[in-house]
């Protein structure tokens, strides 16, 4: 579904990402596990179409997207849930999530039922101010915001950021109902062990280059990751 090709990215003299190459197949959920400053949100604002790219290409469903705006790639059917969940503060729930669809012109009626049937904490405060919410609560409308634009593709950025563990098994849940119901997600989360356990495959990013890549499975077992990334020494 989508393919990245040497893809580099600038951030002023600094060669953020260095001509990373990796794809994510149709019905998947890929991550990307890497430390602060590896390039993995970056990434993600390149493919969105929020900061432009030095090289390499980007193809969705087979047609070329670099270069083309934010507006544009959404409407070709990729969203970006961003870290930090950016909700509109003194908008309601319902507002936040009827914002998601602006590019849509149809009744919504029935994505806002699917959005309250995936998070009924938000059908419960439809009502309420959005900068009242709890951080978990947020982070289910940034999510259901997301998907007001019917993606095919949804990139989360750090959807676990600040969460009680609780929220997070509950974010995640969610997340792998997404995909049950058709929806492509590439995510990038700093809790490396629920990220792979719920992908189907990963990338490891380092300093703007794709290190290691397996099945999120591999991953998990692999001696460098468990080192690096989850907590545990290398045998």
């Amino acid at each position: 579904m989508l393919n990245i090709s040497n893809l580099k990215v600038n951030y002023g003299g600094i060669e953020a990402v260095k001509g990373i190459s990796f794809t994510v197949p149709e019905k998947s959920i890929v991550t990307l596990i890497g430390a602060n400053g590896a390039g993995k949100s970056t990434t993600l604002r390149a493919i969105a179409g929020l900061v432009p790219i030095k090289g390499g290409t980007i193809e969705f469903l087979g047609k070329q997207i670099s270069g083309l705006s934010s507006e544009k790639i959404v409407g070709t059917g990729i969203t970006l849930v961003p870290e930090g969940r950016r909700v509109f503060p003194d908008l309601t729930v319902l507002e936040n999530i009827k914002i998601g669809a602006y590019l849509r012109k149809d009744d919504l009626t029935d994505d806002i039922n699917w959005v309250y049937d995936l998070f009924p904490r938000l059908k419960e405060r439809s009502w309420q101010l959005a900068g009242t919410l709890s951080g978990g609560e947020q982070q289910m409308l940034a999510v259901g915001r997301a998907l007001m634009s019917r993606p095919k593709l949804i990139m989360m950025d750090e959807p676990s950021l600040g969460l009680a563990p609780l929220i997070v098994q509950g974010i995640f849940d969610i997340i792998k109902e997404i995909n049950r119901q058709g929806v492509t997600i590439l995510l990038i989360e700093q809790n490396a062990n629920l990220a792979l356990r719920a992908a189907d495959y990963g990338y490891v990013l380092e300093t703007g280059n794709i290190t290691l890549d397996g099945t999120g499975a591999e991953l998990l077992e692999n001696e460098d990751v468990k080192a690096a990334y989850l907590g545990k020494k290398k045998k």
